[in-house]
């Protein structure tokens, strides 16, 4: 069975008026989808574990956010996930209200994905950041004069 952990309660409650049901309606669907998800607090922000990384979510003084730790696999696998948001951090964006999310079906299936991928050992790919232009390491002739001084025959 899943378990609450109670500074979650005390996020909720500390956040602005506007994002308290945003909160707790995400919180009441992750635990609906997943009931053996587990809450915990990392890096000062609510989030939720099952056999390993699944999601999160955070209030800000004018948006909410969520999102899951396999983005990327999800999206692939699941109808209804939205690209990675680029104005904040998440997937869905700057969440301002519970009309900014996806139906409650929606998010359930989610969530049930979201599982599935954790329950299967799915890792999430690495990022690939491809550089848009080729680099070349510029050294200082001083320094490699230092380095040629301590180098082994």
């Amino acid at each position: 069975m899943g378990k609450k952990d109670p500074r979650v309660d005390e996020y909720i409650a500390s956040a602005a008026d506007f994002a308290k049901p945003i909160l707790r309606h995400l919180r009441a669907v992750v635990h609906k989808g997943c009931p053996d998800v587990v809450e915990e607090m990392k890096w000062s922000f609510p989030h939720f574990s099952y056999k390993g990384m699944f999601c999160g979510m955070a209030a800000f003084k004018e948006h909410a956010t969520f999102g899951f730790w396999k983005q990327a696999l999800l999206a692939e696998r699941a109808k209804g996930m939205p690209k990675l948001g680029v104005e904040a951090m998440g997937q869905f964006g700057r969440i301002t209200s519970l009309d900014d999310l996806p139906g409650e079906l929606t998010l359930l299936a989610l969530v049930k994905e979201a599982a599935r991928l954790n329950d299967d050992g799915v890792k999430p790919r690495p990022l690939q950041v491809t550089p848009k232009e080729s680099r070349v390491l510029k050294v200082p002739p001083y320094f490699m004069t230092v380095v040629r001084k301590y180098e082994r025959p």
